[in-house]
């Protein structure tokens, strides 16, 4: 005799899924120190992280 087949839960797209190892989160007052604009190096390339003077924040290379 065939059961008919119980639909599996459905979760939304965007939802998060748990990672083992989550991401720190570091605040941006932290980052900057007080300061409007500051240096990351990183793999050996130097980019300029800048706070906009409506509160958003610019990573360039």
């Amino acid at each position: 005799m065939n059961t008919p087949a119980l639909p599996l839960p459905q979760t939304p797209a965007n939802a998060s899924v748990a990672s083992p190892d989550p991401s720190p989160t570091l605040d941006s007052a932290t980052l900057l120190g007080g300061r409007k604009q500051v240096a990351i190096s990183h793999g050996g390339e130097l980019y300029s992280l800048r706070l906009t003077r409506n509160g958003k924040l610019i990573l360039t290379k």
